[in-house]
């Protein structure tokens, strides 16, 4: 199968900037709608990048996106809404359930069979938390059309790398505080590396076998968060005291930060972090799946300002 031209949906976020280069590098064209084409000037000199300004909400504009198109990846995703309503709320419902709705209705509409669609890990429509429940719902819908569409699913653990919202944001605190906060300290993860992620998706496009499968995509270690922000402090060089925070003081502490312009967390990350992040016994994993450590990676972006930190970045950008 040929793929020459791909439609990129969330392709402006964190992940998506790495599947914009693996796929420019490729010589596939690529289009990323906007919403606010200035914010995202960055990807638009690459090779072969499109950046319209569209509202991919629209079916009607979906629709014609779509038109020319060999494929469609569905990166569109959030982590936090403003409402609150069972089983998920409207800003949940729209990323995660009916934008799936929309993009399946304008592949067929289009004539494009070829869809890759970014799921979570844990993601269930019974899951205990409203991103979890939304993620697993929209994860039914696509499942649902394999067998008139080139469907194939991606369930990633917490994903890393440079521009992440994960241990850059551990670290930015933990450079400032001299106390960092700590709730749900146990909760268990597999970190995958954004690039190990974006190769999975780009392999994937022109790989027959992947169609109509699903895969876990998970790091070589599971780590307590507790594990993972221990670890961002010594990269960092902080000595912030790590302060463990009972359940209740780590809801009080999610509703805080959920009041912020920009919210680190909320208090349905921390649901959703009742179900441990980690690969099942028999989850399937793309072919030739070789995931980075975590420790091979996160010294080149989190400890860039360190001695040890640049000559870790150094090694890495020279392949050693």
């Amino acid at each position: 199968m040929s793929i020459k031209k791909v439609l990129l949906l969330g392709g402006s976020g964190f992940v998506g900037t790495y599947i914009v280069n693996r796929l420019a590098q490729r010589g596939i064209e690529v289009t990323v709608p906007t919403r606010r084409r200035e914010r995202t000037k960055a990807l638009i000199i690459q090779p072969g990048v499109t950046m319209p300004e569209a509202d991919i909400h629209c079916p009607e504009t979906l629709a014609r996106l779509l038109q020319g198109q060999d494929a469609v990846i569905n990166l569109v995703g959030v982590l936090h809404s403003r409402d609150v309503k069972l089983p998920y709320s409207d800003d949940f419902a729209q990323a995660h359930v009916e934008l799936p709705k929309k993009i399946l209705a304008a592949c067929r509409a289009s004539g494009v069979r070829r869809l890759l669609h970014m799921s979570a890990l844990q993601a269930d429509p019974k899951g205990p938390s409203e991103y979890l429940a939304s993620k697993g719902e929209g994860e039914a819908i696509v499942w649902a059309a394999r067998n008139d569409l080139d469907v194939t699913i991606f369930r990633p653990s917490v994903i890393f790398g440079l521009g992440d919202s994960f241990l850059n944001s551990f670290a930015k605190v933990l450079k400032c505080a001299p106390v960092f906060p700590l709730g749900f300290g146990q909760a268990r993860f597999q970190p995958v590396w954004a690039a190990d992620v974006a190769d999975a998706f780009v392999d994937a496009l022109t790989d027959v076998s992947t169609y109509g499968q699903t895969y876990e995509l998970t790091g070589p270690q599971v780590y307590t968060l507790r594990e993972l922000v221990d670890y961002t402090a010594r990269l960092c060089g902080s000595q912030a005291r790590i302060l463990p925070l009972s359940e209740g003081w780590a809801y009080l502490q999610a509703g805080l930060l959920w009041l912020l312009p920009k919210p680190m967390l909320s208090p349905d990350n921390l649901r959703s972090m009742q179900v441990d992040s980690v690969a099942g016994a028999q989850s399937q994993k793309p072919a030739h799946w070789q995931p980075a450590a975590l420790e091979a990676v996160a010294p080149t972006y989190i400890a860039q300002n360190t001695p040890r930190g640049k000559l870790d970045s150094f090694r890495f950008r020279a392949g050693r």
